[in-house]
């Protein structure tokens, strides 16, 4: 079926050269020289494209723009105007329109224009399908080399690249392709963590940033000539960071962006309450018993997330006025909304806000979101929701328009499991599919990362046998009895605790407000935004 063209304009005798030039790329066109015409043609008959002419006699051209939109908005229209006036376009761009041409038009431009509006699916599927090809070969190079630290931030950044593209495109089958090289890098990845992470924590040269030591050698410096506020999004995925990015970046400029490593178990009772704290979380039950919680004691693990914070910024020597904020419903987020200016007489602002993972265990509890979320795509575009209609966006503009520096990162991220491995535990065993906390596990060696020395991964010892093993890949834990039930509930659930790609590398961000100056006098300028792809930052262990 040939293309349909629709061309109002009111020289459109001087433009029949143009007309069969498209008619001999196989286009059909249908002109008319006013504004009523076209507006009755596009009543008439469907179109595929219009040309309007700015300029009509009578109904001019932004006039029947307005009622072409109104009857039909899915049509892209093309405006053509010999004036230059900035209200002019101004006007219609504010109208939807597709394109914008001065007069005179080459014919070239208007083909230019057809193939921009109708074939750039199509366009973009081919370059995009290319361009990943090319990079599926360099990736696979990579993940069959020895990779170190920056290796992995780079493979992972990538690989997040391509799967936001990917699924913007018709062709399922380059997705599918990528898919099965995230499989074998989150293989490769297991490895690497299998043979560095202890190494890490005791004593080797260079370490990644992690995220125990992230307030304390990046956000404690920023306080010297700043008033940041951060915000602390609970189970962040570097992906959804990406999709977010977008929205950020209409106040912010993004100077620094970078992955960072989140510790094990990547759990919130372990890794956030290491982030407060400053301290691995064996460090914490030992030096505040008081407020760290075991796996089996009642109540929230992460409550005391604001006396860990007091007790780290007291070790640093910041005597600042700070105020922390922890949101976990919606109406807790309007009211730090209305409450925004007094945050403005403090140094520092935390906000910790829950949604996001509260939305991973709503899938796994609730079929609705299940149905909602049912992919990787749809739960990145559920998040994006979310943030978009959400008090929390508030929150980030006015803090932009305040002048105040923001710093965006996370405790963790999530996994989308579907393997089952069984594990047999005894009754003390932690309920976490990810990772086992316990006495006596019984477990295959090759399916899991073990700590037997709790001391070794500086996580706490509830007895002399107890050991960690955590789950790796897309693997999940399910105990035999009821087997079948447990794997069916489980199966494509977003799960945490383990070590994965996904889990493991989360997002630390720098923003600065493109407009206004900030509460210590700094100016502010809104620079363009920069690459994400910075390499990450290497640090000695240096133990407290």
């Amino acid at each position: 079926m040939k293309i349909k063209i629709l061309w109002a304009d009111d020289e459109i005798d001087l433009l029949k050269p143009h007309i069969l030039f498209l008619e001999s790329k196989g286009y059909e066109v249908v002109s008319v020289n006013n504004g009523s015409s076209a507006v009755d043609k596009n009543r008439e008959d469907n179109f595929d494209i219009i040309f309007l002419d700015e300029n009509m006699p009578g109904i001019s051209g932004l006039d029947a723009l307005v009622t072409i939109k109104m009857e039909k908005p899915y049509v892209p229209v093309v405006m053509i105007t010999k004036s230059e006036e900035e209200h002019i376009m101004e006007e219609a761009i504010g109208s939807n329109i597709a394109d914008y041409l001065i007069k005179p038009v080459h014919p070239n431009q208007i083909l230019l224009a057809i193939k921009k509006n109708l074939d750039k699916s199509k366009l973009v599927s081919q370059t995009t399908n290319s361009n990943y090809q090319k990079d599926f070969k360099e990736l696979g190079m990579q993940l069959n080399s020895d990779l170190d630290i920056a290796g992995w931030n780079e493979v992972y950044e990538k690989l997040v690249y391509w799967e936001l593209k990917l699924e913007g495109i018709d062709d399922s089958g380059m997705l599918e392709i990528l898919n099965m090289q995230k499989k074998e890098a989150n293989t490769q990845f297991s490895k690497f963590i299998d043979e560095n992470y202890l190494k890490w924590l005791n004593g080797v040269e260079e370490r990644p940033q992690m995220v125990h030591t992230l307030f304390k050698d990046c956000i404690h410096p920023a306080l010297d000539h700043a008033s940041p506020f951060v915000l602390v999004i609970d189970n962040l995925r570097y992906d959804q960071w990406k999709i977010l990015r977008p929205l950020f970046s209409k106040y912010y400029s993004i100077p620094k962006e970078e992955v960072v490593y989140s510790i094990l178990p990547t759990a919130t009772q372990y890794a956030r309450n290491a982030f407060f704290a400053g301290l691995m979380p064996s460090e914490i039950a030992k030096k505040y018993p008081d407020l760290w919680l075991d796996e089996d004691a009642e109540g929230s693990k992460n409550k005391n997330e604001a006396a860990l914070l007091e007790h780290q910024l007291a070790r640093l020597g910041r005597d600042i006025k700070w105020s922390y904020n922890k949101i976990t419903n919606l109406d807790a987020g309007k009211k730090l909304v209305d409450n925004f200016n007094k945050l403005l007489d403090n140094n520092l602002n935390v906000i910790v806000w829950n949604f996001v993972d509260m939305l991973s265990h709503a899938r796994t509890d609730m079929e609705v979101i299940r149905e909602l979320a049912d992919d990787e795509s749809a739960y990145r575009s559920l998040t994006l929701s979310w943030f978009e209609h959400s008090p929390l966006y508030e929150i980030i503009k006015k803090c932009a328009e305040s002048g105040r520096k923001l710093i965006v990162t996370t405790d963790h991220g999530t996994v989308r499991v579907n393997s089952p491995v069984k594990i047999i535990g005894d009754r003390g065993t932690n309920t976490n599919l990810r990772y086992k906390v316990g006495r006596s596990l019984s477990y295959k060696e090759k399916d899991v990362f073990q700590i037997k020395d709790p001391a070794e991964g500086y996580l706490p010892k509830s007895s002399l046998s107890s050991e960690f093993v955590f789950a790796k890949e897309n693997d999940f834990f399910v105990y035999p009895n009821n087997y079948n039930h447990f794997v069916k509930h489980f199966t494509n659930t977003f799960q945490h605790g383990g070590v994965s790609l996904e889990e493991v590398l989360i997002p630390y961000v720098e923003l600065e407000p493109k407009s206004a100056k900030g509460a210590t006098g700094e100016s502010t300028a809104a620079a363009d935004l920069v690459s994400s792809r910075n390499v990450s930052r290497f640090k000695r262990p240096g133990r407290k």
